[in-house]
């Protein structure tokens, strides 16, 4: 099992405002943060993988998940409304909707997901494994 993973973003403060108000429809809540990172936890006692943000250092070229490094980032969410709910939720914040929430019968079923990227360009995914809303 993955303990946390951390992401490096080129405005922390932008991805905190943004994380704080998608990562509760994921099933997460704030751990701990100050101006050097800042993290989010499994809500209500739950195991799991933590979230942590970085601040880059490096000024090199935007995101781009075409390149070698992070692809993307799937969170498993409980039903199919909860999939549109994140859909919905990530357009409010002005996030692009890469794929809407659908059936992706390239997978092994069930799988219905929603993918969408953050405001730095990371490609996020909600993914149900139930047939159920």
């Amino acid at each position: 099992m993955i303990g946390h993973l951390g992401i490096n973003v080129p405005d922390l403060g932008r991805a905190v405002a943004y994380y704080d108000q998608i990562l509760p429809l994921l099933g997460f809540e704030t751990f701990f943060g100050d101006i050097t990172q800042h993290s989010y936890r499994p809500a209500d006692g739950k195991r799991g993988t933590y979230l942590f943000l970085y601040p880059a250092t490096d000024p090199a070229p935007e995101y781009s998940r075409e390149r070698t490094g992070l692809q993307h980032l799937a969170f498993v969410v409980p039903t199919r409304t909860r999939v549109r709910e994140v859909a919905d939720a990530a357009a409010a914040l002005g996030s692009d909707i890469v794929h809407a929430p659908r059936e992706f019968p390239e997978y092994p079923p069930p799988y219905y997901a929603t993918f969408w990227t953050d405001p730095h360009g990371f490609l996020l995914e909600a993914v149900c494994h139930h047939d159920r809303d």
